[in-house]
């Protein structure tokens, strides 16, 4: 059993007791901790409760699907979240993304799998301040993220505290968004394609489709205008993103 990741808490929820056992078994396997929950009430109880680190979360469950249950959550705060779908559904996957999860699974699926996007998800977050896990001690899980601020335009990245900021205002960014701005911040003259970007918030080679970066942009594009920055990432036609402006015209 791997020790490393013994003092990190995962929540499954899924509604199938069969996909519970088998992610449980696997994460034990990998040296995580669990829980279980076989619906949106019981996890969110989890969630208030036990403050896991990182919830595995099953998008279509009967009486509150996993949507709403990410809704609830992103209310309170920023845990970092792993979509299960049992649909190969693009808008699934999306709106998931837009609510707020940091990456998404089809099922069926390899555990192994699911493992590494969990271990990727948590080495993002490590760094990153949350009510979820504010009395337990952050792992030593960083990947070389801090330091001094980033700035362009009137945006500023705070890598210490993974916050975002347009002005004098903060942006409420999951782990996930704030590695996609530092990556297009840290080289503003430059034009990265989305399998780039997918290996830069992934690592090479991960099997992520191309419309999940499309899909974090929109969502860090929205939470940026909602503060009055309309231009904080570029869209070039058949290249990929760039940083935009990033000023208030």
């Amino acid at each position: 059993m791997n020790m490393e990741h013994m003092d990190q808490l995962i929540l499954v929820v899924d509604d199938d007791p069969h996909i519970r056992q088998l992610l449980v078994f696997a994460l034990a396997k990998a040296g995580y901790q669990t829980r279980e929950a076989e619906n949106g009430a019981i996890a969110l109880d989890v969630v208030t409760n036990e403050n896991p680190d990182l919830m595995i979360l099953d998008i279509t469950m009967p009486t509150m699907d996993g949507l709403e249950v990410c809704r609830r959550v992103r209310a309170q705060g920023n845990l970092p979240i792993l979509f299960l779908s049992s649909r190969d559904d693009e808008i699934d996957r999306i709106l998931g993304i837009e609510l707020g999860g940091d990456d998404y699974v089809v099922k069926p699926f390899s555990p192994r799998e699911v493992v590494a996007r969990v271990g990727g998800i948590l080495r993002r977050a490590a760094s990153q301040p949350s009510p979820h896990n504010s009395d337990k001690s952050t792992p030593n899980l960083s990947t070389g993220s801090g330091g001094p601020s980033v700035r362009h335009g009137s945006a500023r990245l705070e890598s210490d505290s993974w916050t975002a900021f347009w002005q004098d205002r903060q942006v409420p960014v999951t782990a996930t968004e704030f590695t996609l701005l530092r990556t297009l911040m840290q080289a503003p003259a430059r034009v990265f394609t989305r399998d780039q970007l997918i290996d830069r918030l992934h690592g090479p080679g991960f099997a992520v489709s191309d419309r999940t970066i499309d899909s974090h942009v929109r969502n860090v594009r929205r939470k940026f205008a909602d503060v009055g920055c309309p231009n904080i990432i570029e869209t070039r036609t058949a290249i990929g993103y760039a940083i935009g402006s990033c000023d208030s015209t």
